[in-house]
């Protein structure tokens, strides 16, 4: 069974930084697309950024620059480096695996998430 657990979410203030972490059990983790996505009160979730088996990344225009994904396939674990954080960067944060191409921070059906992790910047 898939099971994602996301963590690492917390209060800031603006322009400080956070790093979140997602594990990954019951599944080939290497071989699967993973991203992270965030919804905020009121508003759809959206896509944050993604990494593919061979570690080539997509990123949200809003993100680029000041966010990094990354991850450990040894530790079955996806990292999302935040920094400079923003007001508008407070959502709830999760994490999503699934075994298609392309790979792309865009949602896809099928795909299994994590609980999320709540991150809130205040300015």
């Amino acid at each position: 069974q898939v099971q994602l657990v996301d963590s690492g979410g917390g209060s800031v203030q603006s322009g400080g930084s956070l790093r979140l972490s997602c594990v990954a059990f019951g599944y080939t983790y290497a071989t699967y697309c993973m991203a992270w996505f965030r919804q905020a009160p009121g508003k759809a979730r959206e896509g944050v950024a993604s990494m593919d088996a061979n570690g080539d990344t997509t990123y949200q225009d809003s993100v680029r620059g000041r966010f990094t994904v990354s991850r450990d396939n040894a530790k079955n674990t996806l990292y999302l480096q935040m920094n400079d954080l923003r007001p508008e960067d407070t959502a709830m944060y999760y994490c999503a695996a699934h075994p298609f191409h392309p790979c792309s921070h865009v949602e896809r059906r099928n795909s299994h998430w994590g609980r999320g992790t709540q991150v809130t910047v205040s300015s």
